[in-house]
């Protein structure tokens, strides 16, 4: 995918290998080389991706990786591919409940705006503009970093500080041009100077992308479709529902309530907040207008929680189809 675009790591591209995937072990191996081993297979099928370390701790236990005396144990080649299949099928299983995404920085977005002369002109007037405070009209070479970092991941610059490949990369780039230095600069000058930054940066790019992890929350139903799977949780769900929509204050519970509760609580249950982006009203809209009762109806008790279920399958099939994509920044 063109950088500075969305992609999701929802697990589909390690499903996928599974089908192929060969024993790479020729020979017994300790279960510390076995880590490291199955570490470097999944970020080869996540695009190079150091997995945040929330994520490998949970395979990590599931597969039994903690255990005091795995990194010493000893593995047949059997035994190492048949954990490594665990070790990658509980991994995409995670990534479908909880997706990453992720911005592929491979050098696409700075080659654009460099191709265009005029555009890259504009760029750079206007963070020169954005950068001279006190419009003196000169900004020192150091100021370069502050452009990258005015640039952003939007304009396929990764982040400082992000990964330390990362870092080394940038400061590499900014000090074979000289931009660590405090010589002041015109607009021309800086615009030169950058340019030449930008560059480089891309052509490194285009050989070895940087996937950068976004603070973005894919809402999928993944959760709600556990509490379905769940006849014991969706039943403490339903009750508790109904009190709320049943106390002295609401009155008796109708399909109405039930949304006006959603709406307000839905995010414990894994729905998207309705805040989250326009298309949340639009999500609401088109599960309530799938029920065929009156909104503002008295529910009797018995079919209360058939409604509620018919509520939540929707909601799943809704969000399994179209996945709402919240930013957790905003």
């Amino acid at each position: 995918m063109a950088d500075g675009g969305l992609t999701v790591l929802d697990g589909s591209q390690i499903r996928n290998s599974l089908t192929q995937l060969c024993n790479p072990f020729d020979s017994p191996i300790s279960g510390f080389i076995f880590l490291e081993k199955a570490t470097s297979q999944a970020r080869t099928l996540l695009f190079g991706l150091s997995l945040p370390e929330h994520l490998t701790s949970i395979v990590g236990e599931r597969v039994g990786l903690h255990d005091p005396d795995f990194l010493s144990l000893q593995l047949d080649p059997d035994q190492a591919f048949l954990k490594l299949r665990d070790y990658l099928q509980i991994l995409a299983d995670k990534l479908k409940d909880d997706p990453l995404v992720v911005s592929i920085l491979d050098g696409g977005v700075l080659r654009l705006f460099l191709e265009d002369e005029d555009d890259f002109a504009m760029l750079a007037e206007n963070i020169f503009t954005d950068l001279d405070l006190e419009d003196t009209g000169k900004l020192s070479k150091n100021e370069i970093q502050n452009a990258l970092i005015q640039m952003g991941v939007e304009m396929g610059v990764p982040p400082f500080s992000d990964r330390m490949e990362t870092d080394a990369l940038l400061t590499s780039i900014l000090k074979k041009h000289g931009a660590e230095g405090t010589e002041e600069l015109g607009q021309a000058q800086f615009a030169h100077l950058l340019q030449a930054v930008l560059q480089d940066l891309a052509d490194s790019l285009s050989s070895k992308p940087i996937v950068v992890i976004q603070d973005i929350k894919v809402i999928n139903g993944s959760k709600l479709r556990k509490v379905l799977d769940d006849q014991k949780q969706l039943n403490e769900i339903t009750e508790s529902i109904f009190r709320d929509v049943t106390s002295k204050e609401n009155g008796p519970p109708s399909i109405e309530k039930i949304r006006g509760y959603l709406e307000r609580k839905g995010s414990e249950l894994g729905l998207p907040p309705l805040e989250a982006n326009p298309a949340v009203v639009l999500l609401y809209g088109q599960v309530f207008s799938g029920l065929d009762k009156d909104k503002s109806a008295e529910l009797e008790r018995e079919e209360f929680e058939g409604i509620v279920k018919g509520i939540f399958k929707a909601f799943v099939e809704e969000l399994q189809a179209n996945p709402v994509f919240h930013d957790l920044e905003s």
